[in-house]
């Protein structure tokens, strides 16, 4: 595959993956009582960047959604957009949106070259969930001024709803690996990786 083939596929990827993060905008946002930073499905998103893409394509699809959210396009989850969602209590979990699938996609590349659904979900859990709440904690004792422990209370909110997603993530991201191998890059055998030794 040429240079320009491969790069024209990297950024029609990243676009394609972007759009499902907003796409997934559609579907109502969750306001759990006493709650300021909704419940969306677009969190799942980002795990199917990562998981999929992997960390360089999973990190750019979504620095490429915020792009678009920032410039005023309504894609946030109830249709929100513009410069001001970034000083409302979700920004920590929108900043880290990036941060989350890239580490995902890092954590899954790590796994070798087949996907491995016990290894996605790790992945998801880490980025996904550990990575993405402490970003959206930052976030909230930012803007909302609570204590830690109160801004940990109110994520355990969160935590059912992404304990589905993690899995849901994992299981398309590994029907998805197996119908289109090599999405991750080309899998090192260790032929290469001994002549590299």
């Amino acid at each position: 595959m040429s240079a320009h083939r491969s790069t024209s596929r990297d950024l029609a990827l990243i676009a394609i993956f972007a759009g499902i993060v907003a796409a997934l905008g559609v579907v109502p946002a969750v306001y759990p009582v006493g709650l300021a930073v909704p419940i969306t499905a677009q969190s799942m998103g980002v795990m199917l960047a990562g998981s999929i893409l992997g960390a360089r394509r999973g990190f750019a699809a979504l620095l490429l959604f915020l792009a678009l959210v920032a410039v005023g396009l309504p894609l946030l989850a109830g249709g929100r957009g513009g410069l001001g969602v970034f000083a409302g209590a979700s920004v920590g979990f929108l900043l880290g949106y990036p941060v989350c699938a890239g580490v995902i996609g890092w954590l899954v590349e790590r796994g070798g070259p087949a996907y491995r659904l016990g290894w996605g979900v790790v992945a998801n859990v880490v980025g996904g969930i550990v990575v993405l709440y402490a970003a959206g904690i930052v976030g909230m004792l930012a803007v909302l001024h609570v204590g830690v422990w109160q801004a940990v209370v109110l994520n355990a909110w969160f935590l059912l709803f992404d304990s589905v997603k993690v899995v849901l993530a994992a299981v398309v991201a590994r029907g998805v690996h197996a119908a289109y191998p090599g999405l991750l890059g080309r899998p090192r055998t260790r032929r290469s990786e001994t002549a590299v030794v």
